[in-house]
C-alpha cells in the first residue's frame, strides 16, 4: 500500500488535481488491497427462529469490528483528500520549478525570495502568485481547504494511534527494556516525576526547552521505555515477561504504589509530546509493532491511515507555502 501511495502521489508535489491515470490507478490498486478486509470476520451470536417456533441461538459472521468502524472512516478520508486536490483544478497560483523559472512565473515577477527559502527542499516546486497577490474569494478558498486537510490529519493520526495501541508488543521489546526507567530518562526528569505532588507534564515539557524534532523523538522514545518498564515493576513480573502477561495483570496492581504511579505519569508526559509535535515520527515501539505485527487487518488498517495522515499533512504544507508566497508579495508592494 505504502508503495502504491509512493507511485500515485510520490510526484504530486502540488496543489492540483491528479491525472486521470493516476487517480484510476490508486481507485484500482485500493480496492484490490482492501478487498482483503472482507474475509477477515469475527463470530458473534444471533437469535434465529426455527420452523417450529422455537429460539435457538446461532453463530454469525461479520467484519472484525475494528475493520467495521475504522476502514469505512479511511475511505471517506481518502475521498476527502482526492476532493480537496481537485478543487484547485482553476486556481490564481501556479507553480516554478526549483532553482529555474518558468514562462508562466516569469510573466508577472520573480520569486527568487522564496526559491531560497526552501533549499532544504530543492525538489518542490515553488509557487508563484500574481503580483498584486491573491485575490481574498482564492485566500478564502485556500484557509477552507486547509481547516479541511487538517481535520483529515488529526482524524487518520488518532485511527494510526488506536490501531498501534492495539497491537501486540513483541517480546524482543520487552526484553531489551532497561531495568530502571530512571536510567532511561535521567535524573532531572525522574526528580519532577518522582517527587511533585501534582505532576505537570507541559510545564515539564516547557523546561526541557526541546530544539528539534530529533530530540522529541529520542525523549519519547525514552519515556516510552521508561513507562513500560515501570508497568512490568509495578505487576512484579521479571524483566523478560511478555506483555500479554503485563497487560493481563494490570488490573490488579495496587493505585499506590510507586511504579504504577511513574508510569501513568510517563504516559501522561508522552501524550503531551505526541500532543505538542503531531508531525512527530513513529517511536521505536511503534517501529517494532509494524515490523512484527502478523494481524493482516492491523496491517491494512495501519498502512492506509499512514499514508493518508501523510498525504493530508503535506497538502496543509503545501497550502501554507502559497501563502507565505501570497504574503510575501504584498508586503513587497
Amino acid at each position: 500500500m505504502v508503495i502504491t501511495a509512493a507511485t500515485v502521489f510520490g510526484q504530486n508535489l502540488r496543489l492540483e488535481p491528479l491525472n486521470p491515470e493516476k487517480k484510476a490507478l490508486w481507485k484500482r490498486e485500493m480496492d484490490c488491497l482492501l478487498s482483503v478486509c472482507d474475509y477477515i470476520v469475527e463470530f458473534t451470536p444471533k437469535s434465529h427462529n426455527l420452523r417450529n417456533g422455537a429460539a435457538v441461538e446461532i453463530m454469525e459472521s461479520r467484519q472484525r469490528s475494528d475493520i467495521y468502524i475504522n476502514l469505512p472512516a479511511l475511505r471517506k478520508l481518502d475521498a476527502m483528500l482526492i476532493e480537496i486536490l481537485d478543487s484547485f483544478q482553476d486556481r490564481e497560483f501556479w507553480y516554478a520549478e526549483q532553482g529555474s523559472m518558468s514562462a508562466n512565473s516569469t510573466r508577472m515577477g520573480s520569486f527568487r525570495r522564496v526559491v531560497q527559502r526552501n533549499d532544504e527542499k530543492w525538489w518542490v516546486p515553488v509557487p508563484c502568485v500574481p503580483s498584486s497577490g491573491l485575490t481574498e474569494k482564492a485566500r478564502k478558498h485556500l484557509r477552507h481547504k486547509r481547516e479541511c486537510a487538517n481535520q483529515i490529519h488529526k482524524a487518520a493520526m488518532s485511527i494510526n494511534n488506536s490501531v498501534l495501541s492495539e497491537m501486540e508488543i513483541p517480546d524482543s521489546y520487552m526484553a531489551s527494556l532497561p531495568k530502571s526507567g530512571r536510567a532511561s530518562i535521567g535524573d532531572p526528569i525522574y526528580r519532577y516525576m518522582y517527587t511533585t505532588e501534582k505532576f505537570s507534564p507541559e510545564y515539564l515539557l516547557d523546561c526541557l526547552n526541546i530544539a528539534s524534532e530529533h530530540e522529541a523523538l529520542e525523549l519519547a522514545d525514552r519515556v516510552e521505555a521508561s513507562m513500560y518498564t515501570w508497568r512490568r515493576k509495578a505487576c512484579r513480573i521479571h524483566s523478560k515477561s511478555s506483555w500479554s502477561m503485563v497487560k493481563d495483570l494490570m488490573s490488579d496492581v495496587d493505585r499506590s504504589d510507586k511504579n504504577h504511579i511513574l508510569a501513568e505519569r510517563a504516559e501522561s508526559l508522552l501524550f503531551s509530546l505526541k500532543q505538542r509535535y503531531p508531525e512527530l515520527s513513529q517511536t521505536s515501539l511503534d517501529t517494532c509493532k509494524i515490523q512484527y505485527n502478523r494481524d493482516v487487518g492491523q496491517a491494512i488498517l495501519e498502512s492506509y491511515s499512514r499514508v493518508l495522515e501523510g498525504l493530508a499533512f503535506n497538502i496543509v504544507a503545501w497550502i501554507e507555502d502559497v501563502f507565505f508566497v501570497d504574503s510575501t508579495t504584498r508586503n513587497q508592494d
